[in-house]
């Protein structure tokens, strides 16, 4: 697992021993085991202080002791490595036909992933608040029961969302200028953590640079395969949002002038003819139950049937121009696709990776590769809780109990 900040180093302005406590957890999390000289050694923080600092981790239950090791010169070493039994970090994605819950701890690992199937396109913002503290409050009651203490929350929404947490538009929910951190955080009645907003598209992007086969990557984009179509940027290590957040709406560049109508208004955009509503439309399914349509669609492609491999392979091609254009302007190593694009993924790379190699002007798709997401549908519930885990690698530690 690989955290999404830049590599640990010392402080020297205000809070000093609150950075540094950050530092020396940031290197037991990408370097477990490992023992306080190590610590010493690779940030430039002196022996005692790290030993002052491992204390209070430890004492926070952040750290814990695994014993010696004797596979070095000099005297054996107690290692050190991630403790956080006591913590849990919860994502929250809302969608046009689910919301997904997922926990994990401190190290990472999934405590719990829900899913339910809800109905986003007609319901509105408060039904949506009901619907999401309802599920917060059963994942908050199932960590208290095994004594761990919430960290925060962490929601993705399908569209805009500002630097303070309100959804200026999310078009296929039908929402407009909702307050949804305000609102989630007055229907779970101060619950004592922070409740925070992001996209879902940039959540799926922090999941994947964390936890997936990707890992670790400075350069990657994430593509959600929802009804619309987003992108979440990693550049340099470091998620990319835009002056105002607003960033990685790729779904909205036209590929066509006289294309198909986007729920945006617009004509011809890439999520109007390569999003998965696209694919459900001309394949004449319903998209109120989208899992059960594509599992269909999935299945005629597998028979052979004609009209959905030239369909699917007509959405490849459509996909792969909008990726052509993420290739060109940001040069990422890997592009990745998420959702319901996962089990399209046999028919709809071969023509993504033709489209964006021949229309990418450095050789070879300026090195980029095209692959599927392995982290299932709750990718951005997962990000979400990542983004939780980001907040206490910055520096914002739990409390001694």
């Amino acid at each position: 697992m690989i955290t999404s900040t830049t590599n640990p180093q010392p402080a020297d302005f205000a809070d000093v021993r609150a950075t540094n406590l950050a530092v020396v957890l940031r290197f037991v999390r990408e370097h477990a085991p490992c023992s306080r000289a190590d610590i010493a050694a690779s940030t430039g923080l002196n022996k005692a202080t790290v030993s002052s600092l491992v204390a209070d981790l430890i004492d926070r239950r952040l750290v814990r002791e695994t014993g010696l090791t004797e596979n070095r010169v000099g005297r054996p070493a107690t290692m050190l490595v991630l403790d956080g039994s006591p913590y849990a970090a919860i994502g929250v994605e809302i969608n046009v036909d689910y919301v997904t819950a997922v926990a994990v701890d401190l190290s990472g690992e999934r405590l719990l992933s829900w899913r339910r199937s809800f109905s986003g396109a007609t319901s509105s913002v408060s039904q949506a608040v009901v619907a999401v503290a309802g599920l917060v409050r059963r994942v908050t009651n199932r960590m208290a029961k095994e004594e761990r203490q919430v960290l925060g929350v962490t929601v993705g929404v399908p569209g805009l969302v500002g630097t303070d947490g309100t959804v200026l538009i999310a078009p296929n929910l039908g929402w407009r200028d909702a307050d949804l951190a305000g609102d989630l955080t007055k229907a779970l009645r101060d619950p004592g953590f922070g409740v925070q907003i992001d996209n879902d598209a940039n959540l799926a992007a922090l999941a994947e640079h964390r936890f997936g086969p990707q890992a670790g990557t400075a350069n990657l984009v994430y593509l959600t395969g929802e009804i619309g179509v987003g992108a979440g940027i990693i550049l340099d290590g470091r998620l990319r949002r835009g002056a105002r957040g607003y960033g990685g709406e790729i779904g909205h560049i036209q590929l066509d002038p006289l294309g198909a109508e986007c729920r945006c208004g617009r004509l011809g955009c890439l999520e109007a003819v390569a999003g998965i509503g696209a694919v459900l439309q001309h394949a004449a399914l319903s998209p109120a139950e989208v899992e059960i349509e594509i599992e269909e669609v999935v299945r005629l492609a597998r028979s052979g049937e004609r009209r959905t491999l030239d369909l699917l392979a007509a959405v490849g091609h459509n996909l792969g121009k909008g990726v052509s254009v993420i290739a060109n302007l940001l040069n990422p190593e890997v592009v990745i696709l998420g959702g319901y694009y996962v089990p399209l993924a046999p028919w709809l790379l071969p023509a993504v990776g033709e489209e964006m190699r021949g229309r990418t002007i450095a050789p070879d798709g300026g090195g980029c590769r095209v692959v599927a997401s392995t982290l299932g549908y709750g990718a951005a519930a997962l990000g979400g809780a990542a983004r939780v885990l980001d907040t206490v690698d910055s520096g914002r530690l739990p409390r001694p109990s």
